[in-house]
């Protein structure tokens, strides 16, 4: 076998190599305009932060002319200087910046890689950015216009220093993620257990040699990471993950594991979204459809533009894990940063949200985020159907078990993962735990483009359970294809009680801008899980990750004239879409 992994990263050396030779034609495919300028890189400049510690960067730096703006990006994942073969495609990126006309200072956050001190997720990032910025205004280069730029965690750790930020700091791009990251490890009060592990899993693969990344840490990132977060992934119980893939428990992921209230003391200091009000610098959000951090950057859009300002956002058709979003994302920073930090206002043409229509080719703007939308109904019927019209009393519930021995899977949807996205789920409803509704097929095209609810009346004999909905499109061949889903973990203050004892659920499936076209069905599936992206439910009140057997959960989902479960749908025909 290890000749298979010397194999692959024979081939990422190759393949990076390919990658920077063609920057030029990279440019030209993202539609960036031409280089400028020849870059020099300054390595490992230290950055002494106020309690001693010490921060290194690259300055990557346009040899003539000048004064230029600057680009912060801070990043746990290492600096180009740091990352061996790998860090070539960090470099690229960083010189399509400073080719045209920008310092780009790439920092490693606290306790990574060269940086000193203690890497403790999100704790330190808003004090250290601050003096990151600060230490950037006092250098002779720096000629009074700063921007803020990344993905991911990377975009998160510009919030802390864009909130009552220096006037010098006129610009963010955060890029897929979200200034609420509570909200992104207890989705629906469940816990996301497969993407936290795996974002665990990478950190410490990466962290073993903490002066740059080596033939070891590949090794461990190419070929074995696989092969040993499937054994932990499946390891019950899922508490005990982290031993499984790190070989040690890892303080952080078992703090985030009993760290379970929002309003608490540490997610009130790691969530910022309740200071977006006093950030001054112009943000533009760049997310993707399939993304992880999808509900929370469109709740940080609304909270923005109710504090009044005036936030950019472009939604693109693609998943965290997706290459072409990091170099996507760096286009939209471009023309931010030229509008912003060197005045060329003129690019702000554009209106101010601007998404992919997934089953189309067609890209739409419109003024505010979501447009116009009739919110239409479609009820689930006996015999699995799904249609506009009420369903007739007295039907006889639709019924499904949830057994935690063989919890119910996921397949695609918004995971840390190769294997997220858009995914055929028929192995999926082909299972007896996972009931499916389905419509005839349209008549016509339907643009569904906004926030998605499914609404459920439920009869269980438990107190405590998950519920998982999920929207497909089901081609005329037979795929169904998910399009957005969500999931509610249900306690005995969840959802409404009704008068026979069931109970109303509303599951959020966040939201999408999706053609179902001519031909196609719509389809909701209902089911108890998710494992692994979502942790298997315990079938009790057990604290996350403790659960190891447990009873077998039955659920009736009633459907009749009493109890309207029905998915709802925000419908934006032409004229509407057109006018947003």
């Amino acid at each position: 076998m290890r000749w298979i992994g010397w194999s692959l990263a024979g081939a990422s050396v190759a393949a990076a190599s390919v990658f920077t030779a063609r920057r030029t034609l990279l440019a030209r495919l993202l539609g960036l305009r031409p280089a400028e300028h020849r870059v020099t890189v300054t390595r490992d400049v230290p950055i002494r932060m106020p309690d001693g510690v010490v921060l290194y960067a690259d300055h990557y730096a346009p040899q003539t002319g000048g004064p230029y703006p600057t680009i912060l990006i801070r990043t746990p994942y290492g600096r180009p200087s740091e990352l061996g073969p790998l860090g070539v495609f960090e470099h690229t990126g960083c010189l399509l910046f400073a080719e045209r006309g920008y310092n780009v200072i790439v920092q490693s956050v606290r306790g990574r890689y060269r940086s000193g001190g203690v890497f403790e997720p999100f704790v330190n990032e808003a004090a250290d950015g601050r003096a990151t910025v600060a230490w950037i205004a006092e250098q002779p280069w720096f000629e009074g216009n700063l921007g803020l730029w990344g993905p991911s965690y990377v975009g998160y750790v510009q919030w802390g220093p864009a909130i009552d930020g220096p006037p010098y700091l006129k610009a963010i791009v955060p890029v897929v993620t979200s200034a609420r990251f509570s909200s992104l490890f207890y989705p629906g009060g469940a816990f996301a257990f497969e993407s936290t592990l795996r974002w665990v899993f990478l950190i410490d693969a990466t962290n073993r040699h903490r002066q740059s990344l080596n033939l070891a840490a590949l090794w461990r990132l190419i070929v074995l990471r696989e092969r040993i977060l499937t054994r932990a992934l499946r390891h019950q119980p899922y508490a005990d993950a982290d031993r499984i893939a790190t070989g040690a428990s890892v303080p952080f992921f078992q703090r985030w594991l009993n760290e379970t209230d929002p309003h608490g003391s540490y997610w009130s200091q790691v969530d910022q979204h309740r200071a977006l009000h006093r950030i001054n610098a112009a943000v533009h959000l760049v997310a993707g459809w399939y993304d992880i951090f999808l509900p929370g950057q469109l709740a940080d859009y609304t909270a923005l533009v109710a504090a009044g300002k005036r936030p950019y956002l472009t939604v693109l058709p693609r998943t965290h894990t997706d290459l072409a979003l990091v170099f996507e994302g760096m286009r939209e920073g471009l023309w931010w940063f030229d509008a912003h930090l060197k005045g060329r206002r003129e690019l702000l043409a554009r209106r101010p949200v601007r998404i992919a229509l997934m089953g189309s080719n067609e890209w739409h703007e419109m003024d505010f985020w979501p447009p116009p939308a009739v919110m239409t109904r479609y009820f689930l019927q006996p015999a699995g159907r799904l249609t506009r019209e009420m369903p007739p009393a007295d039907c006889v519930p639709s019924v499904f078990r949830y057994h935690l021995a063989d919890p119910t899977p996921a397949i695609g949807g918004a995971v840390l993962s190769a294997k997220a996205g858009p995914r055929d789920q028929r192995p999926l409803e082909s299972r007896s735990d996972v009931l499916t509704f389905t419509s005839a097929p349209l008549a016509n095209d339907l643009d569904v483009i906004g926030p998605i609810r499914l609404c459920l009346y439920v009869c269980s004999e438990h107190e405590h359970f998950d519920l998982v909905g999920r929207l497909c499109d089901v081609y005329p061949d037979g795929r169904s294809i998910n399009i957005c889903d969500g999931i509610v973990r249900v306690r005995p203050d969840v959802g409404e009680v009704q008068p026979d004892g069931s109970r109303r659920i509303e599951i959020d499936l966040t939201a999408t801008a999706q053609r179902f076209r001519v031909g196609h069905r719509l389809r909701v599936q209902v089911a108890g899980g998710g494992s692994p992206r979502w942790g298997p439910h315990p079938g009790d009140d057990r604290p996350y990750g403790q659960g190891c057997g447990g009873p077998i959960l039955l659920h009736r989902i009633c459907h009749d004239a009493n109890h309207p479960s029905a998915i709802i749908l925000p419908v934006v025909d032409a004229a509407v879409r057109w006018a947003a």
